[in-house]
């Protein structure tokens, strides 16, 4: 029998313009000249070799994925992984839920983050208007329009709106599809219920985003480059608003799983990296890459030469190349990031270090190596 249900109707929502804010872009983000003083010799040569692993994946045209969690968006990386997939680098980037509502709360006010403890103790943690409301709205016309979770808030971004269609016209889409395709008709049936709810007219709906060149999520639409929203429901604070569509969220996060797996399938002389993401980046990676090694040993082939760098704060004490996977009583043994990419095959390597660091170390390396190749 169904079990009682939490009604987030009645709660107080606020605007974000009430809500003190912890991060402004403008003085966080990281400068594409930021010159890194953190990093060791042997975390220098590692970088080196990844950036000539990526480059000579780009010349054999094969991808690139990038996999990274929220604080990479919260740091300031964003224009970094910008000019990074404007130069050709990283062909597909990937981001759980967190680092969608950052990329876009940036993009729409220049500012981001809150005191989780401090707006708990006032029931007001994630409780925000326009978060709640434009994300899942985007998300619900992103569904309707098949579009994925991160195309979807990246179309809106560099539209600077999204269009609402008649009431009318999603009947009878809803209709006229019912059998020859069901997904649509419930994409439809779910946009009209959404804005039956918020009464809202039909045309297109202006959402200015003033500081939309700090998006990554825009760029990447704009430049037609993969970037997936990978989201766990009830884990972003989206799914605290009454407009939250569990339907709009499964169809275009599956969507973007499905583009992820694509790209992976074609991994084989690729390159994978995984920045600060101790779950959601192993977990799909394993999935999509035993789905591709599928079809591929189906076909006679084996996905075997790709290259993973996963690099995270955390120290590492084991050595998972020579020493392979450390027995269960073992710290290390619980590295989930380690522990799942150590046994995907290939050639794989642990980084401690700082996302900014990273990233702005192997941005600098593909920019001299590209132009030592050039000169």
């Amino acid at each position: 029998m169904p079990h009682k249900q939490f009604d987030r109707s009645d709660l107080v929502i606020k605007s974000l313009d009430e809500r003190k804010h912890q991060i402004n872009f403008s003085e966080k983000h990281v400068p594409l000249d930021y010159l890194p003083e953190n990093l060791k010799d042997s975390d220098l040569e590692l970088i080196r070799i990844t950036a000539e692993r990526i480059l000579r994946a780009r010349s054999s045209e094969k991808p690139v994925i990038l996999a990274f969690g929220a604080h990479t968006i919260k740091n300031g990386l964003g224009p970094v992984l910008t000019e990074m997939i404007r130069r050709g680098w990283v062909t597909h980037l990937a981001t759980n839920g967190a680092g969608i509502i950052h990329d876009w709360e940036f993009s729409f006010m220049g500012q981001s983050g809150e005191n989780v403890k401090e707006n708990v103790s006032v029931g007001q943690f994630g409780i925000w208007e326009e978060t709640g409301l434009f994300l899942n709205l985007a998300i619900v016309a992103g569904a309707y329009e098949k579009l994925g979770y991160g195309e979807s808030v990246g179309k809106m971004i560099f539209r600077e709106g999204l269009y609402i269609p008649e009431k009318e016209q999603l009947i009878s889409e809803a209709v006229k599809n019912i059998k020859t395709d069901p997904d649509l008709s419930a994409a439809a049936i779910d946009f009209y219920d959404v804005i039956r709810r918020r009464r809202l007219k039909p045309g297109f709906l202006p959402i200015p985003h003033p500081f939309r060149s700090y998006s990554l999520q825009c760029a990447a639409f704009e430049l037609n480059i993969p970037f997936t929203g990978h989201p766990m429901i009830g884990h972003d604070i989206i799914y605290t608003h009454p407009l939250n569509h569990g339907a709009a969220i499964g169809r275009t996060a599956l969507r973007d799983f499905l583009s992820y797996a694509d790209s992976v399938s074609n991994l084989d002389g690729g390159v994978y990296i995984s920045v600060g993401s101790a779950v959601m980046s192993p977990m799909i990676f394993e999935k999509s890459l035993s789905m591709a090694q599928n079809i591929e040993i189906k076909n006679g082939g084996l996905i075997r030469n790709h290259f993973m760098l996963v690099a995270d704060l955390a120290e590492n004490t084991w050595d998972w190349k020579s020493n392979g996977e450390p027995p269960p009583d073992n710290p290390s043994y619980y590295l989930r990031y380690c522990k799942t990419f150590s046994r995907m095959g290939g050639e794989m390597h642990y980084l401690t270090a700082d996302n900014r660091d990273f990233l702005c170390q192997l941005y600098h390396c593909l920019a001299e190596s590209e132009n030592s190749k050039l000169s």
